[in-house]
């Protein structure tokens, strides 16, 4: 029953927080009250959690509760209950516009929303860009750049820009690279 629950608990929750992982943090707040599956203290815990681990918040914090609540299995059914309405309603939505796919309105605006989401990107980027090579404070645009960063930033673009990519390496040496390089250029 427990299971049935998670599920059903979790699909509102999926169904009615639009807005990313945090908009989950109200219906995790009545979840806490209503169901006694963890306390709103844990709540804490488990955004603080959720936030350090790879993945989206609100799919970590249906895991994580749903392994409080019910284990390993709860941990998976938590996480589908929350992610089901969003695959129907991208289903739903496929349907719909494989009917309109010649329509000229349509493909308008799909036209229109490229340029959209790729400014949209790019301010994301040159957002991220400007906070790690930029320090906060400093005297003048010199004292405000974070040589680290130039650094750091130029050694990638050299590293994947003009060195021949190879399949020998296995992809953790390069992340284990990349955390080497991360800890001697931003120790904490």
């Amino acid at each position: 029953m427990i299971y049935l629950r998670l599920f059903w608990e979790f699909f509102k929750t999926g169904l009615l927080a639009v807005g990313g992982g945090l908009a989950t943090l109200p219906f995790l707040s009545r979840m806490a009250d209503t169901t006694g599956w963890f306390t709103r203290a844990q709540l804490a815990d488990m955004v603080a959690v959720s936030e350090s681990t790879p993945g989206p918040i609100g799919v970590n914090m249906a895991t994580y509760v749903g392994f409080t609540a019910g284990g390993v299995p709860g941990a998976v059914i938590a996480t589908l209950g929350l992610v089901t309405p969003s695959i129907l309603i991208i289903i739903l939505i496929a349907v719909f516009l494989r009917n309109f796919k010649d329509n000229r309105f349509v493909t308008s605006s799909f036209r229109c929303l490229r340029p959209a989401s790729t400014g949209l990107i790019a301010a994301s980027g040159l957002g991220v860009a400007a906070t790690a090579l930029l320090n906060a404070g400093g005297a003048g645009i010199l004292g405000s750049i974070s040589w680290r960063g130039v650094l750091l930033a130029a050694a990638l673009l050299v590293v994947t820009r003009w060195i021949p990519k190879t399949k020998k390496w296995h992809p953790i040496v390069w992340i284990g690279c990349s955390a080497v390089v991360g800890i001697l250029f931003f120790p904490v």
